[in-house]
Formats: structure tokens, sequence, C-alpha cells
């Protein structure tokens, strides 16, 4: 859907993105101490909001230099390791934006100082980043944007409907095959206009 076609705005940024976390304190350390994150809430709920579940929890609010947040919840209740093993970077990362290549070093010579492993930096064409996990087992990456990025991106956009035709012909057999087709045809068929 087009949503200025459809007399809607388009959505401007994230508000929050959220994660689970093992510890408030830990993850505070990591995004604070360590990334300069400030923390902007940390919230004590006992029910979750809409689902009436009633159990304590911590909600944590780091901000961005932008005025967007990163958070996380602290649920020991209902928290198991597995939560916490390092998530392959496809299941789950979060890529936070730095403004060149060399505040991008210098970020990672500071979070390497501080006994976090920064690796990096890596360059993806239109962006370079470094990388590193949270205490959390969340893969986090400091990325900027070369001076390709808008020609680079630009041209995948023009090609991005193609690309996800030929990607959707290509993998069908595969993930009816692994998932089931009703799994892949929850959705009702695109309609533009």
């Amino acid at each position: 859907m087009d949503a200025q076609k459809h007399g809607l705005p388009m959505l401007s940024g994230f508000n929050h993105v959220a994660y689970r976390c093992r510890d408030a304190e830990q993850t505070r350390w990591f995004y604070e101490d360590v990334l300069g994150l400030p923390l902007a809430a940390a919230l004590v709920l006992e029910e979750v909001p809409g689902l009436g579940d009633k159990y304590p929890y911590m909600h944590l609010f780091f901000r961005l230099g932008n005025g967007e947040f990163l958070a996380f919840f602290d649920d020991p209740q209902n928290a198991t390791i597995e939560h916490f093993k390092r998530a392959h970077s496809f299941d789950r990362h979060v890529a936070l934006e730095t403004e060149s290549e060399e505040a991008l070093l210098a970020w990672c010579k500071a979070i390497n100082s501080r006994g976090v492993t920064c690796l990096g930096p890596v360059d993806h064409g239109f962006v370079k980043s470094v990388y590193m996990y949270d205490p959390n087992g969340l893969q986090v990456e400091i990325t900027f944007r070369t001076a390709a990025f808008s020609e680079i991106m630009a041209e995948e956009e023009r090609g991005a409907s193609e690309a996800m035709a030929q990607w959707t012909a290509r993998t069908r057999d595969e993930k009816v095959r692994k998932f089931g087709a009703e799994s892949l045809t929850i959705r009702k068929p695109r309609q533009d206009g």
C-alpha cells in the first residue's frame, strides 16, 4: 500500500525497538556506560498492558541521538537461558548509525577499551560497520553511510519489486516443503491503488 495514495502520512521512524534482556543493570551498563546511550526510563510494571497477565517486569528505554529509543524488557519470571544465547545476525540484530568512518573507528576503539570485543570495520559498499554482542546475545552493529549510500539505495529501490518476484519464484517450493503453503498465504494479495 502506498500510504500517501490513501491519505495516510508516511511512518517516519521508530518510537522504540524492544528486546528481552537478562538483567536490567547489566544491560544498562552496556548501553549507557559502553555505548553512551542515556537511560531515559526504567519502568517497573506489574501487569502486561492489553493482556492482563499479572507479573512484575522492568521496561528500560535508552535514548538515541535522534530522539528514538532502544528498549528492553527484564522479565525474570518468563525468561529462559535460551533467550540469551547469541543470536545469528539474521535472526535479530540492531544497527546504530554514526556520522563518519572516523567516528566508527573511534567507537570501535572505545568499546574495545571497555572490555567488549568490537570487530571490523566491514565494508558493505553502501555502509561500513563494526560489530559486537551485548550481554543478552543481541548483535549490535554501528554503521555509517558511505558516499555511495544514496546512489546504491536508489538503484536497489528501482529493482526491489523485480528482485522480490525472482526471489519468491526461486524459494517458494523450498518454503512450502518446510513451512507449508498455508503459512505462506496468510496474507491478502498486494493491492496497489
